[in-house]
């Protein structure tokens, strides 16, 4: 944000500059309901007097959200009491409550300030949801959910990228925080088992310096709440803000600028990454479910390291949502086993998921989800294949063979003992009058049922049946049947329906046999 165009008499102007980044960024539409974060301090409360001041140009509304974290005892209470009287005082509603920070810290293993950070946009995802849903039913504002607005500003953002880098991030984190964010991109507690949508997180005065919202606070007689803790330097953005930064300074007097231009620099590289990662994973991702994602291992390889960093990290993030970030050194580690390793290799990932090597797929998945041995055939698309007897039907580096054995060229004992599960003897004759001699290949779907051999005829749900033998869930959809109006006459690899199977009054013989193409 080109903050320094944005004066008046050779003075920076904070309104200009959020009216600037509400038009660059499109933070903020005519008619929005806007959840205003407000905790009393200078940025929150510069903020809220800013949308103020822009409600009736924009036609907003705006509601006023506080959350008491029950860290600093009285003076906590006392900034809710300010927050609610300002909001009566300026004619807004508001909503102020309270969540023990300190004992979610204690439940989840976080430390003091994640949790707070966690609690406060968890708050503010509810409150929008609420106000949204409240809209939906008034004149004047949109439904749906409203925005949250909060009020970080440029040393905040220079902060964060300084403790991003400190951390070891990549462009990620290198970018700092966007104008824009969906809610849904952050990692939250969703405590009390409330499920909540994911409202656009907006930033209007992330482009101004702290010293300039001081000063505007000054200038409107605005008097923040101030916040002791925030001179604490135990907490570690605390120590970046008043010890290295400083000290920095004394290397390179111009540091917050370099380092707000470099998340600048860095955000637009970003997005050219992401829009390449999601084509690389398009091209690249065979099956995905909330257990598992599988890579074709031939188009991995093909791609530059940085994206196969960039595949593992988006794997992990969507299996593990709750995860907030994953180490350099263990990416690394399962990109080394993703191309080099042999077939069984394994590398660990974060928060218990492995990335294991198949013969020709890469799977992320939970110890519990294994894949499927490497010579397995698999119906990967939903397509259905026509299969032509006698003849051959392509299935990627599998072939399905098909031939009638006449009287004669087969025994019964020999079938009966048959030890490859990939191929199959039905009745050919109840084939064709039974069903109409017509085959396909497709994948299965909701409510398929069968009777399979050995249950004396009674019938099943293919889902219970897989779920009966074990078969891992991802792999369930891409499990060939042989169907023939509409019936499935065999689940392939594992059972055929009683009425195709070979019995004494057997003429002929349909033999099926998938195999490897050399």
């Amino acid at each position: 944000m080109c903050y320094n165009s944005r004066l008046v008499d050779g003075k920076p102007d904070v309104l200009a500059a959020a009216r600037y980044a509400i038009k660059r960024h499109e933070l903020i539409s005519p008619g929005d309901n806007i959840v205003v974060g407000v905790s009393g301090g200078p940025d929150s409360l510069c903020l809220l007097h800013v949308l103020m001041r822009l409600q009736d140009e924009l036609g907003l509304c705006l509601h006023v959200a506080h959350l008491n974290h029950r860290i600093r005892g009285e003076e906590a209470d006392a900034d809710a009491a300010f927050v609610a009287d300002l909001a009566a005082r300026w004619g807004l509603e508001a909503t102020v409550e309270t969540r023990d920070v300190p004992a979610l810290a204690r439940t989840h293993r976080l430390s003091l300030e994640e949790a707070a950070r966690q609690a406060r946009y968890d708050f503010l995802a509810q409150v929008a949801v609420r106000v949204g849903a409240a809209a939906d039913e008034s004149e004047g504002c949109t439904g749906a959910s409203a925005k949250i607005a909060v009020g970080h500003n440029a040393d905040d953002q220079i902060e964060t990228v300084l403790m991003h880098w400190l951390r070891g991030a990549g462009p990620a984190g290198l970018r700092g925080m966007s104008p824009k964010t969906p809610l849904s991109e952050y990692h939250l507690l969703g405590q009390a088992g409330v499920h909540v949508t994911a409202p656009l997180l907006i930033r209007p005065l992330l482009g101004v310096p702290r010293s300039d919202i001081e000063t505007y606070c000054r200038e409107h007689g605005l008097e923040p709440r101030f916040d002791r803790s925030n001179l604490d330097v135990t907490y570690y953005r605390n120590r970046l803000r008043h010890e290295l930064l400083p000290l920095l300074e004394t290397y390179n007097s111009n540091i917050r600028k370099v380092l707000q231009r470099s998340a600048e620099v860095m955000a637009g590289d970003y997005e050219v990454l992401r829009m390449a990662a999601e084509a690389a994973w398009v091209r690249s991702v065979q099956a995905e479910s909330d257990e598992a994602v599988v890579f074709d291992r031939a188009v991995w390889v093909t791609l530059p390291l940085g994206l196969e960093r960039s595949l593992l990290r988006e794997a992990v993030a969507r299996l593990r949502r709750s995860l907030r970030d994953v180490p350099y050194r263990v990416i690394e580690g399962a990109v080394e086993v993703a191309t080099y390793g042999g077939v069984g290799a394994q590398a660990t990932l974060s928060a218990g998921l492995l990335l294991t090597v198949t013969y020709d797929r890469l799977i992320v998945a939970g110890p519990g989800v294994a894949g499927p041995p490497p010579d397995w055939p698999l119906l990967l698309s939903d397509e259905a294949l026509p299969v032509v007897v006698p003849g051959l039907v392509p299935l990627g580096e599998w072939q399905l063979e098909t031939h009638v054995l006449e009287p004669g060229a087969w025994e019964r004992s020999s079938i009966e003992a048959n030890p490859d599960p990939w191929q199959a003897y039905l009745d050919y004759d109840v084939v064709r009058e039974a069903y109409s001699g017509l085959l396909t290949l497709r994948r299965r779907r909701p409510g398929d049922r069968f009777r399979p051999l050995g249950l004396g005829g009674r019938t099943t749900r293919v889902s219970q049946f897989f779920i009966n033998l074990k078969v891992p869930r991802i792999w369930r959809d891409s499990i060939p049947l042989l169907i023939s109006a509409e019936t499935i006459l065999w689940v392939c690899g594992f059972r055929l329906d009683e009425s195709v199977r070979v019995t004494e009054t057997t003429r002929r013989v349909l033999h099926l046999r998938f195999y490897k193409v050399a």
